[in-house]
């Protein structure tokens, strides 16, 4: 990987039907079947490449969970990474920043019906604050890590939830690392709790 991250090669690794069939009958006490799909989305965020993203438990196609937007960024704070390239120059931060859909339920789907985000519109998300994440190159792919100091929090059902985020993609491949925490004692609640979810992609989409 060069220095700069290249985001449009990010996003194509990223676009695709992804599950974890493999691991899940390895270790089927810790890793359910899951589909994954993340779908490019037919407008940009803010000029940004931007991706839909849902899963499902492979039992239950028809129930998917967990809507959300990835949107990738250049140096979104407007400031460049302090440390330097090898060269003494700065080099460019990039981030994923998440959003919410302000109503989940019409586009509930969208990862095997993408028709529903036809008539997407940028007022139908909202950015989640804290829900950030810094890329940084990983042998032959990037690792996505929270920012320190970041909170990602959300209002569900009146209540407040926290996600732990974080991932690891290459071509083919997609680990995830996002799990549930009590927002109160950081106690793990769902998700990657024995390690990440390892998924292989299955079909490729085109940006």
């Amino acid at each position: 990987m060069p220095l700069v991250l290249d985001l449009p090669t990010l996003a194509q690794w990223l676009a695709g039907e992804f599950d974890n069939r493999a691991q899940s009958l390895d270790q089927p006490a810790w890793f359910v079947h899951l589909r994954l799909w993340h779908r490019p989305l037919p407008i940009r965020i803010n000029g940004c490449l931007a991706l839909f993203a849902e899963q499902a438990n492979a039992l239950y196609l028809q129930n998917p969970y967990r809507q959300r937007v990835l949107v990738l960024q250049e140096n979104d704070d407007g400031n460049t990474d302090a440390g330097g390239g090898d060269d003494g120059n700065p080099t460019v931060q990039h981030t994923v920043q998440y959003w919410a859909f302000r109503q989940p339920d019409r586009f509930r789907g969208a990862g095997a019906r993408p028709e529903l985000l036809s008539d997407l519109a940028l007022d139908d998300l909202q950015p989640l604050p804290g829900c950030r994440l810094r890329l940084r190159p990983q042998g032959d792919g990037v690792a996505a890590e929270p920012i320190e100091g970041d909170r990602c929090c959300f209002q569900y059902n009146g209540e407040t939830r926290q996600v732990v985020l974080g991932f690891e993609a290459s071509p083919g491949r997609f680990r995830s690392y996002d799990k549930g925490v009590d927002p109160d004692t950081g106690q793990a609640l769902w998700g990657a709790l024995m390690g990440p979810y390892e998924f292989t992609k299955q079909v490729d989409y085109p940006l």
